[in-house]
């Protein structure tokens, strides 16, 4: 008998998801859209993108989901944020401090790198996942101040953690769905094994 094919869930509340989802495509991964609570359901892993992150809180807290996500992580199921994703996910925001999950031991600092002007894409180093340099988008992004016991620096740029990983809580400061570099999501994918 077939094991049923595990979905990744694309938080769309706002943000690029549609490039996570095609990312996800490329790689073969089924997934679909989560905009409820309800949408959690049947779905083995969830990836949270970019946006403004006090929108996507508000949108929180209409429909309960920053519960629910918790709930979720507490089931040990992978979690993906990705610039505010990884905001929302870290245990402390700064500049200025707002709510959050803390489903990651990390220190975040929002738009540390500046406006919407001073976006930029340079390269980083995820030695563990690959050999070559990756190509990192960065949106108004945010920049990791402290990474906590028990939390993984996977990948870095210019000397600063962009990439950070605790337990089944995954998170980057860049945008890897807007580069045709697979390698971040592959990593993410290969979480849900089979």
């Amino acid at each position: 008998m077939n094991e049923p094919v595990k979905q990744i869930g694309i938080l769309a509340v706002q943000g690029d998801f549609e490039k996570h989802a095609q990312m996800l495509d490329r790689l073969g991964a089924a997934w679909k859209l989560v905009k409820h609570v309800v949408d959690l359901e049947g779905v083995a892993a969830l990836i949270m993108p970019g946006g403004e992150s006090t929108t996507m809180l508000k949108f929180f807290d209409e429909e309960g989901l920053g519960p629910a996500i918790s709930r979720f992580a507490a089931q040990g199921k992978p979690i993906f944020g990705t610039c505010a994703g990884a905001i929302l996910l870290a245990k402390e925001v700064l500049n200025p401090s707002q709510a959050h999950l803390s489903l990651i031991d990390i220190s975040i600092e929002r738009n540390a790198y500046g406006r919407q002007i001073d976006s930029s894409v340079r390269k980083g180093d995820c030695p563990e996942l690959v050999d070559h340099q990756v190509e990192m988008v960065f949106i108004r992004a945010p920049i990791i101040r402290r990474v906590g016991v028990g939390v993984r620096v996977v990948g870095t740029c210019d000397g600063l953690p962009v990439l950070v990983e605790q337990g089944n809580i995954f998170a980057a400061t860049f945008h890897p769905e807007l580069t045709e570099d697979a390698t971040i999501h592959r990593y993410f994918v290969d979480k849900l094994g089979g």
